[in-house]
């Protein structure tokens, strides 16, 4: 059992914080494109000015997603990007209410926590960050 912790340790751990960057870019990356591009379509974003907090959140996602889904300054752009969620959720989901189930604010911290590991840890095994 020691051996198959050991292996799961030092053989998988960096290959999963490398899924775990992946996945949440890309997940991430949608809101991004949502407001930039129309795609996937929000009607809410349909008359989004690229100079507004939300334009400018949409152009951070947008770049930022794309760096972290190839592990590209990993550390620096999720650290951007936890802040950048945290004053989402402040700005955003708080003011509706205090329980995140109830303003719609879960993703926000989850996303901030995330990245903000991500910024601690870095990008994995399969990252761009690993091969510099």
């Amino acid at each position: 059992m020691s051996a198959l912790i050991s292996q799961l340790d030092t053989l998988w751990a960096p290959r999963l914080l490398s899924v775990l960057r992946i996945i949440t870019a890309f997940l991430f990356l949608q809101h991004g494109t949502s407001k930039l591009f129309g795609f996937p379509h929000v009607a809410f974003f349909d008359e989004l000015s690229l100079f507004s907090l939300i334009g400018f959140a949409g152009l951070l996602e947008v770049v930022g997603g794309l760096l972290l889904v190839i592990g590209l300054f990993t550390r620096p752009v999720a650290f951007i990007l936890s802040g950048e969620m945290a004053f989402a959720y402040f700005i955003g989901h708080a003011p509706k209410g205090i329980i995140p189930l109830l303003n719609g604010g879960e993703p926000a911290i989850l996303f901030c926590f995330v990245f903000l590991y991500l910024a601690a840890a870095g990008g994995g095994a399969w990252s761009f960050d690993r091969r510099q």
